[in-house]
């Protein structure tokens, strides 16, 4: 398939067509107090509902959750990346070993940058599910990976108002929502394998796969979030998201499963894994596995909707550090093999 290039995007600034005063003057913590629990309840109500039917690849009820990404981007004005009205990324059915599985897309997003427009920071979560089994119960996914979906939502509105305030990030971002990943991670691996923007653009990716519960190891110490491969590929990257996340939210930030000798093997379990292949620093934000992790079981009124507000400010305020430092972040770890790109 076809590379997407995009030379040059709509005029769209939001609300102003110059910034009122320079990034470093704004408080980020202003604009990641914008994500609440009230408004990702809302959203999450809706996107792990029944309405959603499990949100299967290919299927109508993902579908209807493409849609509903689309038009809450529409919403806050945020452009496409690939142009007009098109906020998705075509997966056909050939790029999936089972043949079965009808075409797909990813839904993209794009804030474009101040002053380095050109380097690209990617916010993605997957917002596929397992959508219905044989015995007609739906599997809505609220956590997995409703949470991490939603809360891209709330993100992107949180750089939306602080843009409006003159405030605009110098990089620009890309909010991606991929199809897939239940498949073997399908949709990260296609725009990896055919790029909006090439991957030597592409600053770090931020991937947010389950936020909203807390696992049997956190109970009665649920201030905490796992946090998985930051420094796999970069110091910059992992030395940034420990001061960010000193300076302004204090989670627990528990690297357990961060051990290359961890028999989970969740480092390779998600999408940030396509990008860390290609030498793009990474992190991946995870509460850890729970009795209803990929059951019927997993609904909206068992996420802890607080602390899922929490993350997702660590999150936000992790991609506003990234976006706006002056250099971009080192990759000083890069492997042989990841280096050819595959």
């Amino acid at each position: 398939m076809k590379k997407i290039l995009v030379i040059a995007f709509p005029a769209i600034l939001l609300s102003c067509s110059a910034q009122n005063g320079k990034v470093e003057n704004a408080d980020p913590m202003e604009y990641a107090n914008s994500i609440t629990a009230d408004e990702l309840k809302e959203h999450l109500y809706t996107f792990a509902s029944d309405e959603f039917e499990g949100r299967e690849t290919g299927e109508p009820g993902q579908k209807k959750a493409a849609e509903y990404l689309k038009n809450e981007y529409k919403k806050l004005n945020l452009p496409s990346p690939i142009g007009g009205d098109d906020y998705y990324q075509e997966v056909p059915t050939s790029y999936f070993r089972n043949g079965n599985i009808k075409p797909t897309e990813n839904v993209v997003a794009f804030l474009k940058g101040s002053e380095k427009p050109e380097e690209i920071l990617v916010i993605s979560s997957h917002y596929d599910h397992v959508g219905v089994d044989d015995q007609g119960r739906i599997y809505n996914g609220a956590d997995d990976d409703g949470s991490g979906t939603v809360s891209i939502l709330e993100i992107a509105e949180a750089f939306v108002q602080a843009s409006k305030d003159g405030y605009t990030p110098k990089r620009s971002i890309l909010f991606l929502n991929v199809t897939g990943e239940e498949k073997g991670l399908v949709g990260s691996k296609f725009y990896t394998d055919e790029p909006i923007f090439p991957l030597e653009n592409t600053v770090a990716n931020l991937n947010i796969d389950m936020i909203g519960r807390i696992d049997p190891a956190h109970e009665g110490n649920d201030n905490y979030v796992y946090l998985i491969g930051s420094d796999k590929l970069s110091t910059d990257l992992h030395n940034l998201s420990e001061s960010v996340n000193e300076k302004y939210i204090n989670l627990d930030l528990d690297y357990k499963y961060n051990d290359e000798n961890d028999p989970n093997r969740f480092y390779y379990r998600s999408d940030h894994y396509n990008f860390a292949k290609n030498n793009i620093p990474i992190i991946f934000y995870f509460n850890g596995t729970h009795a209803d992790y990929h059951k019927h079981t997993d609904t909206p009124e068992k996420i802890e909707y607080d602390l899922l507000a929490k993350r997702a400010k660590l999150v936000f305020l992790t991609a506003w550090e990234i976006a706006n430092r002056d250099a971009r972040l080192v990759v000083d770890k890069a492997t042989e093999s990841t280096a050819a790109g595959k």
